[in-house]
């Protein structure tokens, strides 16, 4: 594992116990609302969940799903498996999202929230997303990213220190152009804007 890589590990590994509790205002205000709506996308039976943190999402998977979550977090993890304790379809693993351990085209469809604002190498994770998920399979992300707004955006820049060191998450990450330099065609790349420009929701034909 690379020394960036460790450092942002352990910054989520130390935050793990107050995380839900730092990110409740924005679950309030935003995300929570849209993690049900999330899943409802879902295509197929077998999927994945990039970057799975304390569970958040845990609570809105079917029994009918085949779920596995990772997270290269263990503390973090560990917050999830309490979360998941009785559901019996939901398998939670300690996995780098940059090196999967799966098989190319396994998943029918990969789900991330808030997930790539905080991968060391974005485009890497990507990547790894476009190989494990299937041919014509479904990419699902809940992300925020920086502000296209002149303003904004720099201002996003200049205090994005803040969250990268306390926890390890960018909030000015450009994720649509990170998709595109992953390899993932514009054309079957849609979004929403849910919260101004910055929170998208953005769905993704695999076309290998």
């Amino acid at each position: 594992m690379s020394k960036k890589n460790k450092i942002i590990q352990s910054r989520y590994n130390r935050i793990s116990k107050i995380y839900d509790l730092l990110e409740k205002p924005m679950e309030s205000m935003v995300m929570g609302k849209w993690r049900e709506k999330l899943i409802k996308r879902i295509q197929g039976e077998k999927i994945l969940e990039v970057g799975v943190g304390t569970g958040k999402n845990i609570q809105y998977y079917p029994e009918n799903l085949d779920v596995t979550g990772i997270d290269f977090s263990k503390n973090m993890l560990e917050k999830a498996k309490n979360k998941a304790k009785d559901k019996k379809n939901i398998k939670l693993l300690k996995m780098d999202a940059q090196k999967m351990a799966f098989d190319d085209n396994t998943f029918d469809t990969v789900i991330t929230s808030c997930v790539f604002c905080s991968v060391p190498d974005p485009i890497l994770g990507l990547k790894e997303i476009r190989r494990v998920c299937k041919n014509n399979g479904k990419i699902i992300m809940l992300e925020h990213m920086r502000s296209k707004n002149q303003v904004v955006g720099k201002f996003m820049d200049i205090v994005n220190f803040i969250p990268l060191n306390i926890w390890g998450a960018n909030i000015n990450r450009k994720t649509l152009e990170n998709l595109n330099r992953a390899g993932f065609n514009e054309e079957y790349i849609k979004y929403e804007n849910i919260w101004s420009d910055i929170v998208k929701l953005i769905e993704i034909r695999n076309k290998k």
